[in-house]
């Protein structure tokens, strides 16, 4: 669901100022690492290396450069991008072949539960990953959160003045709060909304009643101005003003905040929170001690800090939090104060009913 916004955020920023590539270089030299790393193409291992799958972008390079500089600094292997995005289907079709390409991969979360479970990825070795540097309830035995985003509400400050959004209820609330919103393609996070503003408790949502969520959600449509599939698309949507309110991703959410001078804003309260994983493919060509090498060096608080400030991803480090400069501290989802009026969602659900999830939902807004 993410790999669009992995794999275009920075370049986003590039293009618009809001980053200069000097600029990249010099915050990942201020930390010590440089951006000596082979990228591009399908990445195959040479002895002392380890292949990185992510998704792609410059949010890929520069995750190689942050985390996997601070494993060749402790270990002397280095790391090398294979971008073309870990999707269930490719590890699963590696693992059929048996021939494996890549050591540790960036996964969304319920993925790594469901290739766990399926025998494809290598145990993570908590003797080297430290599990105190992990978000309690985040770390299991395929897979450990890597970074934090979330789904938030996104508003227009000026069409509701002093009486903004501010829960899912107000979003699905079209009388008290008129105008046309835009909701994912993809029901993560959606399904969630719904069922709160259905009247549903927070500690009540999982598992999740698939019906009540989608007729909540056919309730809405005839106000849905676009259903976007990508985090530039909903950016856009919102900042031409096609929607007055949206469920967008908060990496999105903060680049238009920024854009618009906050006259388009958003909100963490009511918003679902969700990790991406650190995970291994069993039998990969730099082996299980180099892999949770890379897992452990990639816990360090202060590279963690690093990519919230390229990228707005959130550390999965708690420690991480005390390390946020004040400027950066409103747009971390993990701060202590916004996990508090935040939902975390439940990966185990979702690995165990995505599929069928995600049919129902796009034959809903199929029409």
């Amino acid at each position: 669901m993410l790999k669009d916004d992995y794999r275009d955020i920075i370049a986003y920023k590039l293009r618009s100022g809001q980053l200069s590539r000097r600029g990249l270089i010099k915050s990942l030299t201020a930390i010590g690492l440089g951006a000596g790393v082979l990228r591009g193409g399908m990445a195959s291992a040479q002895a002392g290396e380890l292949i990185l799958a992510t998704w792609g972008g410059e949010v890929g390079k520069a995750t190689v450069d942050i985390f996997g500089g601070k494993l060749t600094e402790l270990t002397g292997i280095t790391v090398r991008e294979d971008g073309s995005g870990p999707t269930e289907g490719a590890v699963q079709a590696q693992a059929a072949s048996g021939k494996i390409a890549w050591d540790v991969m960036q996964l969304e979360y319920n993925s790594a539960i469901t290739l766990g479970e399926k025998g494809l990825l290598g145990e993570i070795d908590y003797a080297i990953v430290d599990k105190a540097k992990i978000v309690g309830g985040t770390a299991f035995e395929y897979g450990v959160a890597a970074l934090f985003n979330t789904m938030v509400l996104c508003y227009d400050s000026e069409k509701y003045g002093d009486n903004p959004p501010k829960t899912w209820k107000d979003f699905f609330d079209v009388e008290a709060f008129p105008g046309q919103r835009c909701i994912p393609k993809y029901m993560n996070g959606l399904l969630e909304g719904a069922l709160l503003a259905d009247g549903m408790a927070p500690d009540q949502l999982y598992p999740i009643d698939l019906n009540r969520a989608l007729n909540k959600i056919a309730e809405l449509l005839p106000h849905v101005s676009s259903v976007w599939g990508s985090g530039a698309e909903s950016q856009q949507v919102m900042m031409d003003g096609d929607a007055s309110m949206g469920m967008i991703w908060g990496t999105r959410a903060i680049l238009v905040d920024r854009e618009t001078e906050q006259r388009v804003t958003f909100t963490f309260n009511d918003g679902v929170i969700f990790p991406d994983a650190w995970s291994y493919m069993k039998d990969g060509p730099a082996g299980a001690e180099a892999s949770n090498r890379f897992i452990a060096a990639a816990q360090d608080p202060v590279l963690q800090v690093e990519l919230l400030k390229l990228v707005g991803l959130s550390p999965a480090n708690p420690e991480a939090a005390a390390l946020v400069p004040e400027e950066f501290k409103r747009i971390d989802c993990t701060q202590p104060e916004h996990v508090a009026v935040m939902h975390p969602q439940d990966m185990d659900w979702y690995a165990k009913n995505y599929a069928e999830a995600l049919d129902r939902y796009t034959a809903l807004i199929a029409g």
